[in-house]
């Protein structure tokens, strides 16, 4: 290997096998010798000046990086690919989405650009080694191209995680949410009514379930909620409407089989029912379902 090759391969290294034109000549390498490595197929041109070092593997993230690498400005993965990096709900692999300020009149299959002038160094992070909108400006841009109930599981996995804060959110909407922005709108009701809800989801499914609970018409339950005799913790509950003394627990395959897992619930469930608390059950299909029977269960221990 010459030293030529040693130094493309050290920067491709910690690229996920991308390296560009400019990265090369700043360690030494001349045009030259990159149009000759290109030309013996030792580099695979993905876009002008942009490179993929033959045999990196190919991946999402190397795509991703490349296309960011290759754009004017320079660009940064933006909406459903920054979710995806972020591990947030509304993240895909599928294609490349990716903020700048310009992109050439060329449209490649899988990539989708927004260009947008409003992409402040503040709000762009590095994220396995790619440039990427932070939490707060993901969650912003992904209400342009999500549905409001997906913005909203990612919202609720972004604030359990510590990823961002409700204040960093509001923010950022002062900042960049004026009216006709795409995403703004969605965000700021989406964050005026988590303030008046109570509690923490903490889980995608729990969030599922305070969606389906709200287009039934009924209030939002306390989510996590300790109950307790005296100072006893008895049982933590997914969420629970006290006031009525209604347990609603998500019940979950993963968590809720086995022997062992068997004699812990009906443990906690007794110890609920001996301080007169009402436990419903929900499952995944019971949301996916609508949730009717839920609702109607709910509804007449409520009655009662």
């Amino acid at each position: 290997m010459t030293s030529d090759d040693l130094a493309i391969a050290q920067i491709a290294a910690a690229q996920h096998g991308i390296v560009t034109l400019q990265q090369a000549l700043d360690v030494g390498v001349t045009r030259e010798a990159v149009r000759h490595r290109v030309a013996g197929r030792r580099l695979e041109s993905l876009h002008p000046a942009v490179y993929r070092v033959a045999g990196s593997p190919v991946n999402w993230r190397g795509t991703l990086l490349a296309a960011c690498l290759a754009a004017p400005g320079p660009g940064v993965a933006s909406h459903r690919s920054a979710a995806r990096l972020w591990d947030l709900p509304g993240g895909s692999e599928r294609f490349v989405e990716i903020t700048c300020r310009r992109w050439r009149r060329v449209r490649l299959p899988g990539l989708v650009v927004h260009e947008s002038g409003a992409v402040d160094r503040v709000d762009v992070t590095i994220v396995d080694a790619v440039p990427c909108m932070t939490v707060a400006r993901t969650l912003l841009s992904l209400g342009a191209v999500s549905k409001p109930s997906v913005v909203e599981m990612a919202l609720d996995v972004a604030l359990r995680r510590e990823l961002t804060t409700l204040d960093e959110l509001r923010r950022i909407l002062r900042r960049l949410g004026r009216p006709g922005r795409n995403g703004s709108g969605v965000l700021r009701r989406l964050i005026d009514r988590h303030g008046a809800e109570a509690g923490m989801t903490e889980s995608v499914m729990e969030t599922r379930l305070k969606q389906m609970l709200r287009r039934h018409g009924l209030p939002i339950p306390e989510f996590q909620y300790e109950v307790g005799k005296g100072a006893r913790l008895v049982a933590r509950v997914d969420a629970a409407y006290p006031e009525y003394r209604i347990a609603i627990e998500y019940d979950s395959y993963e968590h809720h089989t086995g022997r062992a897992a068997l004699v812990r619930d009906s443990h906690r469930r007794n110890a609920l029912a001996g301080l007169g608390w009402h436990v419903i059950s929900v499952t995944a299909a019971d949301i996916a379902a609508g949730g009717d029977h839920v609702v109607t269960m709910i509804r007449a221990a409520r009655a009662r």
